[in-house]
């Protein structure tokens, strides 16, 4: 592992426009790095903008178009002369038992978490090997933590982490280095939108024991991931309890783990078929945020 100043370093985050990602550039800009932003919603990313000084360069990007991401790496290297680091850092999430959930927020989970992913490293890994620089690729505590009704997520972000390992050993004789970030529930947008509009999300959290269950501080988050980027971590985990999660991940998949969970699977199902005759399905399984990417030729 080796350490970096972020100074004038210059890093391209997707999923810039809010949450983890938006809060870890103004904290990155502050220590003197030259965060570019890019996100899907433009609206967004322009608000965020305004509280970064300097100003960033923001790029509308819907990260599943790898012709999208070509071009946002081509505008960053104009804008700045290079690029230092990437993070694919964009994800939605959806919710529901697999059988019963909308396909289309299914699959769009795995398009945007996965292959959005892939699509954005694939496309800087040529700027950030001219830089000996370092890739990072939000991977979640959910990459190795698999409860009921997350199976879109769980499944986008244990795949992230498997890119990521691969990508680490492929990469590291040029000198580029590889993280995956581990956050488990942050206070985001991302998780208040599940808690206050998704009753059967709302359940499981509940049901969740401690400390899985409780949504930390975005400030710690922001801290734990500027100071892995620091120092070139290969995997960034937030909180702390995390990492030794992560050491003792064949337990998360124990019965004795899982019985909780086992227990209040049914209960969540009932929940969510009830959210489905009340609202349909893609309202059930998504906040409206994310329903609104679907489109209508999308809805199940």
């Amino acid at each position: 592992m080796t350490g970096w100043k972020l100074s004038e370093k210059v890093i391209l985050i997707t999923g810039g426009a809010r949450g983890i990602g938006a809060a870890t550039a103004r904290e990155l800009a502050r220590r003197g790095a030259r965060p570019v932003l890019a996100d899907l919603d433009g609206a967004a990313l322009e608000l965020t903008a305004k509280v970064i000084s300097p100003a960033p360069l923001t790029i509308e990007l819907d990260v599943t178009d790898p012709a999208q991401c070509e071009a946002a790496v081509q505008r960053t290297v104009e804008a700045h002369g290079r690029l230092d680091m990437v993070w694919a850092n964009a994800g939605i999430a959806s919710f529901g038992p697999l059988q019963l959930t909308s396909a289309s927020a299914w699959t769009r989970t795995v398009e945007v978490n996965l292959l959005g992913a892939y699509y954005t490293v694939r496309a800087a890994l040529p700027a950030i090997i001219d830089q000996r620089g370092y890739v990072a690729v939000t991977c979640s505590l959910a990459s190795f933590a698999h409860p009921p009704g997350m199976s879109a997520y769980a499944a986008s972000k244990a795949g992230a982490e498997a890119m990521c390992n691969s990508l680490r050993a492929e990469v590291a004789h040029l000198g580029v280095e590889v993280a995956s970030v581990h956050p488990t529930w942050i206070d985001t947008d991302m998780v208040r939108e599940g808690d206050e509009t998704q009753p059967a999300f709302r359940l499981l959290r509940q049901a969740m024991r401690p400390p899985f269950k409780r949504a930390y501080p975005l400030e710690r988050a922001v801290g734990d991931i500027v100071v892995g980027f620091e120092q070139r971590r290969r995997r960034i985990c937030t909180p702390r309890f995390v990492q030794l999660a992560h050491l003792l991940r064949p337990t998360l998949t124990s019965r004795a783990f899982e019985r909780n969970l086992l227990a209040v699977a049914p209960e969540i199902t009932s929940v969510f078929q009830k959210a489905v005759a009340e609202r349909g399905v893609d309202s059930a399984s998504a906040s409206d945020r994310v329903a609104a990417q679907l489109g209508p030729e999308r809805v199940r």
